[in-house]
């Protein structure tokens, strides 16, 4: 099991920064790459980025390529999502979450309760 708390949302204008992170106890974090997914109101829920065990490959959503950036820091157990140029559109609650083996964008096993990021025009 791995458990996963998801922090650093809030409300931010258009154009702001804001930095997610999810720490993870329970099981040997190094052992799995990490996601963050969004779910905006009566949307399904998204991909946004992805990262690999050692933290040398990672994935993007084409909406977050250029804005956000997905790093890990396996030493503290922790994974964040840095967020540049944000959007209205990319108010959403944001999860992070864990699959063991490499770096995808499906088959994610442990989530966390999530993060509200509200950006206001």
């Amino acid at each position: 099991q791995v458990q996963l708390v998801e922090s650093g949302g809030g409300l931010v204008q258009a154009g702001g920064s804001l930095r997610l992170s999810c720490a993870a106890s329970g099981r040997t974090f190094s052992y799995y790459a990490m996601g963050w997914f969004r779910q905006a109101p009566g949307k399904e829920r998204e991909f946004v980025a992805a990262i690999s065990v050692s933290g040398g490959n990672t994935n993007y959503a084409n909406s977050a390529k250029g804005r956000f950036t997905i790093s890990r820091d396996n030493a503290k157990n922790t994974v964040y999502l840095q967020m540049n140029s944000l959007k209205p559109e990319d108010t959403a609650v944001y999860y992070c979450a864990a699959r063991l083996g490499e770096v995808a964008y499906t088959g994610y096993n442990y989530w966390g309760q999530g993060t509200q990021v509200t950006v206001s025009s």
